[in-house]
């Protein structure tokens, strides 16, 4: 284990991605702070966060919330 010292953040995101990124946690049985930081990480190191059950899990969450967007539309988004 690894000793962190953590912050309280305000974070802007999407709703549906949200949706997705909170199912997921739900799924994974872990928190949602705690899921965002591995995803993080292991951009930070280049390499894919997911299995591909885990992946097949994002898309089924991604059906049922309504989640269309894509890493194309990265970048992109503009609030209404």
């Amino acid at each position: 284990m690894v000793t962190v010292d953590r912050v309280q953040t305000g974070l802007r995101v999407e709703r549906n991605v949200l949706k997705v990124l909170k199912g997921l946690a739900e799924y994974l049985d872990i928190s949602l702070g705690d899921l965002v930081e591995g995803i993080a990480l292991h951009a930070f190191d280049g390499k894919a966060p997911f299995t591909q059950e885990t992946l097949a899990k994002i898309e089924q969450l991604k059906s049922v919330y309504g989640l269309n967007l894509t890493s194309a539309d990265a970048h992109k988004l503009v609030e209404r």
